[in-house]
């Protein structure tokens, strides 16, 4: 019996390298695409050797094409770190809506059911907590961090009517804060800034007074749960991450402790639109999927920092891009 295969885009990240892995040990056939703007090949070398794994150097912006039949398409191609779409909004933009809109015709002329990486920003700086999947959201369009949050918005909106109109198979995932090994360790997200400070000796910056919030999910149980959802039957967003719930002022606090360093922990401004609440409701993902994260945050920060211990020092002291700085309004 032949294989299924599954195009999952966005292959070199963090998340699409983790879901190549999935894959390729459940016994499928795995094309990968990335045109690595800031993807790492070193994420899936492991699987070049691999004869179920293929990679195409592609931005999937343009018209994508794949021989063949092609049973499911993963749409993880997407700047997901404020430094970096703030740094290529552009692009952000176009991977979220001409992106989407192709891979939605090739699922649509290959019969292949699709899921596309939504995100915990189409909630904005929610003025409910925790987040539901029926809240609407409290999004500035035009802000800094609009290109991101508006392109998935527009990506859901396309999705669902592709569902609706075509009859096209969709799946949403709405991704809560992930953490785990092969982050890029300078992209600017919280988890992978504190270890990387913490690793060179530095003080762990915190943006704001620390008291906003955040609920970190390891990336084996989003995993589960990205999972557990493409397989399901439903077709409306679903909210897969953790919901315990600490400050940043904590969480510096914590990870001071892991590293066993003696840093301090300075302050510096809230860039524009940085949400100050952020925690799931995962009701949904119980009832629907028997879905709830199994990793406790002690246990997850010991193996990816264990990943970052074990970084050469050129990717300890490189930097990524550019720094929140300059999007701070004085």
């Amino acid at each position: 019996m032949d294989k299924k295969k599954v195009l999952i885009t966005g292959a070199a990240g963090f998340l699409g390298s983790h879901l190549c892995d999935r894959f390729i040990k459940d016994g499928y056939k795995v094309i990968g695409m990335d045109n690595l703007i800031t993807g790492n090949l070193a994420n899936i070398e492991h699987l070049f050797s691999n004869e179920d794994f293929e990679f195409y150097h592609h931005d999937v912006s343009n018209y994508v094409y794949v021989p063949g039949n092609l049973d499911y398409i993963l749409h993880f191609a997407s700047p997901a770190s404020p430094i970096d779409y703030l740094k290529i909004p552009i692009q952000t933009l176009k991977v979220g809506s001409l992106g989407t809109h192709n891979l939605l015709g090739l699922a649509k002329n290959k019969g292949a059911r699709m899921l596309i990486a939504s995100t915990s920003e189409v909630y904005g700086d929610p003025l409910i907590h925790p987040q539901v999947e029926e809240y609407w959201g409290n999004v500035n369009p035009v802000g800094p961090r609009g290109v991101y949050d508006e392109a998935k918005r527009f990506q859901e909106a396309i999705t669902m009517a592709y569902h609706r109109y075509h009859g096209v198979e969709t799946r949403i995932v709405r991704i809560f804060n992930t953490y785990g090994p092969r982050m890029r360790l300078n992209d600017g997200r919280v988890l992978p800034a504190f270890i990387g400070q913490a690793l060179r000796g530095e003080d762990l910056t915190v943006f704001g007074d620390g008291t906003q919030t955040r609920s970190f999910c390891y990336v084996d149980d989003l995993i589960e749960g990205i999972m557990r959802l493409l397989m399901s039957d439903y077709a409306e967003p679903v909210n897969i991450g953790n919901s315990d719930e600490l400050t940043i002022g904590e969480f510096a606090e914590e990870i001071i402790k892991l590293t066993g360093t003696d840093q301090k922990v300075i302050y510096k401004e809230l860039p524009t639109d940085d949400p100050t609440r952020r925690r799931p409701d995962t009701t949904l993902a119980k009832k629907i999927l028997d879905w709830e994260p199994k990793v406790s945050r002690e246990e997850g920060l010991k193996i990816t920092y264990e990943y970052f211990k074990g970084l050469s020092e050129e990717e300890l002291y490189k930097k990524d891009h550019n720094t929140f700085e300059k999007y701070i309004v004085k």
